[in-house]
């Protein structure tokens, strides 16, 4: 079994494991414990004892608690595997699981780290981010288990990564930090498509630079602050011009891709999804994300 003890004792160990380093990992921790409460003072079914009653648990403080959910989202085991590193049975591990990482979300919350999932308008996107000066816009992907199916291979099967795929589009200011995370799609949608669909440059104020990659040509055309590449023309090359342009332009545009490697940092949100629950992957990119944006904080 893990000796907790010794692991929230070293920096080392805690970073290498949750992600966190001491300090933030106690700065987050009374929002977790209130969360959690929370929780438990709410349940979606009524409880047969009174607080305190059964089995003694084995994540026994919220210390604890909170590690376990942090080292679930940063190592990603199997529930077969952190039964035997915290010494629970398979079917508790995916129970702690499944009911810490929808707390984890709502102490991110209260940390304002969490992503929105959707911007209505210019004046909450102004409310909410006041003082982000450029927004980066690009997708991200994440391997997804080949399913069985035909029809639903074709529907996830991105010719991108060539592989089944889920995929979500993210806004990310000058600091690397994720400002809006859209809901989780099948790999075969394309950014563009998913971008109108979720009407994410739209809430974005024109005095504000948004800068996109040649994935999302013809958005030039329908916004005014839209920053992209020069495209080869087909028989033509670019003038000398034009491709330092481009490359000072992916030199800016390497802040989003730092933040989506920030994000998979936490391997719950990079490796193969191996979960069976309907969009548990979409939940597990949010906290990842809100996990990287409190890490940016924190720092």
């Amino acid at each position: 079994m893990l000796d907790l003890k010794r692991i929230l004792k070293q920096d080392r160990l805690l970073r290498a494991l949750t992600g966190l380093n001491r300090k933030a990992f106690d700065d987050l921790l009374p929002s977790f414990a209130q969360a959690y409460w929370d929780s438990l003072n709410s349940p979606e079914k009524p409880r047969q004892r009174a607080f305190g009653g059964g089995r003694k648990a084995t994540l026994e403080t919220m210390a604890d608690k909170l590690f376990y959910s942090l080292f679930y989202c940063k190592c990603y085991p199997t529930f077969d595997l952190a039964s035997v590193l915290f010494h629970f049975d398979r079917s508790q591990a995916h129970e702690w699981t499944h009911r810490l990482l929808p707390v984890l979300e709502t102490a991110l919350g209260q940390k304002l780290a969490l992503p929105e999932r959707k911007l209505r308008s210019v004046e909450e996107f102004v409310e909410r981010f006041p003082t982000v000066k450029r927004v980066m816009i690009d997708g991200t992907e994440r391997p997804i288990q080949r399913p069985q199916d035909k029809e639903r291979q074709k529907e996830h099967y991105s010719g991108k990564k060539r592989r089944t795929t889920r995929k979500h589009l993210a806004a990310v200011d000058e600091h690397k930090r994720v400002l809006v995370l859209s809901k989780a799609r099948e790999g075969t949608v394309h950014d563009k498509r998913l971008l109108d669909e979720e009407a994410m440059a739209a809430a974005i104020p024109d005095a504000i630079p948004i800068e996109v990659d040649l994935g999302f040509q013809g958005l030039q055309n329908e916004y005014v602050n839209i920053r992209m590449g020069h495209k080869k023309p087909r028989g033509g090359e670019l003038t000398p011009e034009q491709k330092a342009e481009n490359k000072a332009l992916s030199r800016e545009r390497v802040v989003c891709e730092n933040a989506f490697a920030g994000v998979k940092r936490y391997n719950a949100a990079a490796v193969v999804y191996r979960n069976r629950l309907t969009d548990f992957d979409d939940r597990l990119m949010l906290v990842a994300a809100g996990l990287w944006n409190f890490y940016l904080d924190a720092g």
